[in-house]
């Protein structure tokens, strides 16, 4: 299920600062965390990831 695309506006501009995944509220996502992990890859949320 999609998720809203002001969430997925606000997670990318959050993921845009950070260097490691990050939720959409800009908290670290636990490498345990497969579902969150999962969407952000599936969402594309991933590749604004700092580098």
């Amino acid at each position: 299920m999609p998720i809203d695309k002001n969430v997925k506006d606000q997670w990318e501009k959050l993921q845009s600062d950070y260097n490691y995944p990050v939720d959409a509220m800009g908290r670290p996502i636990d490498q345990n965390d497969q579902e969150t992990l999962n969407v952000w890859r599936e969402e594309g949320i991933d590749r604004f990831m700092q580098k």
